[in-house]
């Protein structure tokens, strides 16, 4: 039922100009004949992914006759040529990106299950995999992961963390159950559901002892010539900080880290007297880390949970949320006393 319900999305309109007459004629159930099989649809995303024949071929353990005579089938069977081939490899058509995009997400999706349904015979809980960001990881899941290991020591927790428009993408694909860090508008891809826990201030990170607390409070300007770790230029944050030293007319700081992974930057704090904008957690509960008394005049970071809107949540994600929400409840007084 999965299968055939992912595999819908992949009918044809016909309204494309250059399309053969045979794909004209052909309807939505022309993919639900059973000819279609999950190996094809694995089959397309190890081919995107490798970008060579050869390359899915060694991937998949097979050899590049199996893989061309398999790729030929799928393109039979759905009518279209889903990869052009040229002499460096191949690259997906117009008609492939559709395609692999779905497939990943009924692939992920099977996996998924054939995860779940081990996990819940060997343990009797099924495992829940979730995705942070800088926001998140710091604090927030950490906390919330110690506290549920303690009462359910047999649940499985995976952590994924990255940028949040690759998290929104993961989510999408079914590659995670649940994201927790700053809230993203809900996209095109999927129809989101967001719980707010808490508004966290960006604050400027320093280690504790840099020369810059014992003085009084000026403005950005006044630390210009100091190291600064920056977010990288594909996230908001980092729009957000452009935008603010856009409109205090200052040029960017000449000395310039750009990092989103918490490990490097607060070795680069504790190492040097750089400065970081990051959420204000970070400078609140590190023992070693602190706050320049200044307020940054960027965007609200709303934190909060996200899952998808059509998907109900397993009873392990439901645990993990219902943990996050507790930690998350602990953590208002700590924003109030630090700002």
């Amino acid at each position: 039922m999965l299968l055939r319900s992912a595999l819908f999305m992949f009918g044809y309109t016909g309204a494309q100009n250059h399309v053969t007459e045979r794909c004209r004629d052909m309807n939505v159930d022309h993919f639900l004949d059973g000819r279609l099989k999950l190996r094809h649809l694995v089959l397309v995303t190890v081919v995107a992914d490798e970008g060579t024949l050869v390359g899915a071929a060694k991937a998949m353990h097979v050899t590049q006759p199996v893989v061309t005579r398999s790729l030929q089938e799928i393109e039979t069977i759905i009518g279209v040529e889903l990869f052009a081939r040229g002499p460096r490899g191949v690259r997906p058509t117009q008609y492939g990106d559709i395609l692999v995009e779905h497939a990943r997400a009924v692939v992920a999706n099977v996996r998924a299950a054939a995860e779940r349904i081990h996990e819940l015979r060997r343990l009797g809980m099924e495992p829940v995999r979730v995705g942070t960001n800088l926001a998140g990881a710091y604090s927030l899941l950490p906390q919330t992961l110690v506290r549920l290991k303690r009462a359910h020591p047999h649940l499985t927790v995976s952590v994924v963390e990255a940028l949040p428009e690759e998290l929104g993408l993961q989510l999408a694909r079914g590659e995670v159950d649940v994201l927790v860090g700053r809230l993203q508008p809900s996209g095109p891809r999927a129809a989101l559901r967001h719980v707010r826990l808490y508004d966290e201030p960006v604050r400027l990170v320093v280690r504790r002892g840099h020369p810059c607390l014992g003085t009084s409070a000026g403005g950005i300007e006044d630390l210009m010539d100091l190291p600064w770790i920056l977010p990288g230029r594909n996230t908001q944050l980092r729009q957000e900080i452009d935008e603010l030293f856009e409109r205090r007319g200052l040029p960017l700081p000449a000395n310039i880290i750009e990092c989103s992974t918490i490990l490097t930057l607060r070795t680069v704090l504790l190492e040097t007297d750089a400065v970081a904008p990051l959420p204000m957690l970070i400078g609140a509960r590190d023992p070693l880390l602190d706050m320049l008394p200044l307020a940054l005049d960027t965007v609200p970071r709303e934190i909060g949970i996200t899952t998808l809107a059509d998907r109900p949540p397993s009873a392990s994600t439901r645990l993990l949320i219902k943990g996050i929400v507790e930690v998350a409840r602990d953590t208002d007084p700590v924003l109030s006393e630090s700002r």
